[in-house]
């Protein structure tokens, strides 16, 4: 499509962006030109429209194919890949797919060139570059590998997302088993590129990347307080690094740490009690597992090397996860649970190391979830069964 008729779409599509596309199909089957792909518009804006809040200020963009909506970075996402390449570098994104990674890392470089490998894809990709005003993007249709072996040109930094599922849909736990392998083409990237950004899925294991990666300085795990969204290797190819920083970053907080420091550090153990406070770490800070360091660096109390959940007499301010107030510490006993159905018949119910599912739980308490009150039942140090009656902490 030309952009005059990428023009005369978008018109009828802004004109009913707030539309059901299937009555619209029915409506309007065999009356406009491009039906099916103006629907696409309205079904990929709509869904999108949080995720690429951003992004969509801008009328005339479009997607190419519905799968390129599912499968793209968010804005936030996007502007945090962004923030680690350096102002004015030039950059190569090897997976580009509809490139709102690449957007917004050529708002701060000098160039980026977006290689894409389907020719719809690129073309949508040259039309949103124009329409979102990036004039210094250039587009590649073509196979990374092919554009590795035929570029004579060195960047700065090149970014690549490579595919997390298998020809055959399955989800892999490797890169090696990526599509692209980028443990294949590292050789090739480190001949045209100072610095390698690899964007990996949440389900990959950290040890295993960095043993895939050794060249690895830095790794950031992404996501927010109840998910862990990716991982992102960053490879400085003219750098020795010792061992790598882990960094874990939320639009919340932030944490930092290294392999040995985490290897070396001392957890102390104690048991809650009434009116003290539990510490929950969040997903993405449970998936780069600093928990010794938690305990040291905060000064709380772990309840059990299996448990990670913490604890003090006086709330810590800061930390990276939720914080609770503990109402009560009750045991776990036929007496308990009678009396909590009682005081509590709408309690939200969660099991960390324990010997129960929070359903079972649930069903023996015959209680519904609801209220702003929680009960975690887990193990303590000493072996002890518990289950903590928890509150919202006050704000310190």
């Amino acid at each position: 499509m030309t952009d005059s008729d990428y023009t005369d779409m978008l018109d009828w599509v802004n004109a009913h962006i707030d539309d059901d596309p299937i009555k619209l199909r029915l409506k309007f089957a065999g009356k406009i030109p491009c039906l099916d792909m103006a629907l696409i518009q309205i079904e990929c804006r709509q869904k999108a429209k949080k995720k690429l809040a951003e992004t969509l200020q801008c009328k005339e963009f479009i997607f190419p194919t519905r799968l390129s909506e599912e499968q793209c970075t968010s804005d936030t996402l996007a502007a945090f890949h962004a923030s680690l390449v350096n102002d004015g570098a030039t950059v190569a994104d090897l997976t580009a797919g509809l490139s709102i990674d690449a957007f917004h890392i050529a708002r701060k470089t000098s160039s980026v060139t977006a290689v894409e490998q389907e020719p719809v894809i690129a073309d949508a990709l040259r039309h949103n570059a124009r329409a979102l005003g990036l004039d210094n993007i250039s587009v590649v249709n073509d196979d990374c590998k092919n554009f590795l072996a035929l570029s004579d040109t060195t960047y700065d930094t090149m970014f690549i997302d490579p595919a997390r599922r298998s020809a055959t849909g399955e989800r892999v736990y490797r890169l090696a088993d990526c599509s692209p392998d980028v443990t294949a083409l590292l050789p090739a990237i480190a001949a045209r590129s100072h610095r390698l950004i690899v964007k990996a899925s949440p389900m990959l294991d950290i040890t295993q990347i960095l043993r895939e990666l050794p060249q690895t300085t830095d790794l950031y795990v992404v996501g927010s307080a109840t998910e862990c969204k990716e991982l992102v290797a960053d490879i400085m190819f003219d750098k020795t690094a010792t061992e790598p920083t882990i960094h874990v970053w939320t639009p919340r907080y932030r944490f930092t740490f290294t392999p040995s420091e985490e290897e070396k550090a001392v957890a102390y153990y104690d048991s809650p009690r009434d009116g003290w406070y539990l510490y929950e770490p969040g997903a993405t800070l449970m998936k780069a597992a600093p928990y010794k360091l938690l305990s040291e660096r905060f000064d709380i109390a772990k309840l059990h090397p299996n448990t990670h959940l913490y604890c003090s007499e006086t709330p810590v301010n800061d930390f990276p996860g939720e914080v609770w107030h503990i109402d009560r510490v009750a045991e776990f006993s036929s007496g308990e649970l009678k009396r909590l159905v009682r005081e509590y018949p709408r309690i939200n119910v969660a099991v960390r190391n324990f010997d129960y599912t929070a359903d079972w739980l649930r069903k023996k308490l015959k209680v519904k979830d609801g209220d702003s009150h929680r009960l975690i039942a887990t193990t303590l140090h000493d072996g002890r069964k518990v289950m903590l009656i928890l509150s919202a902490a006050a704000k310190h």
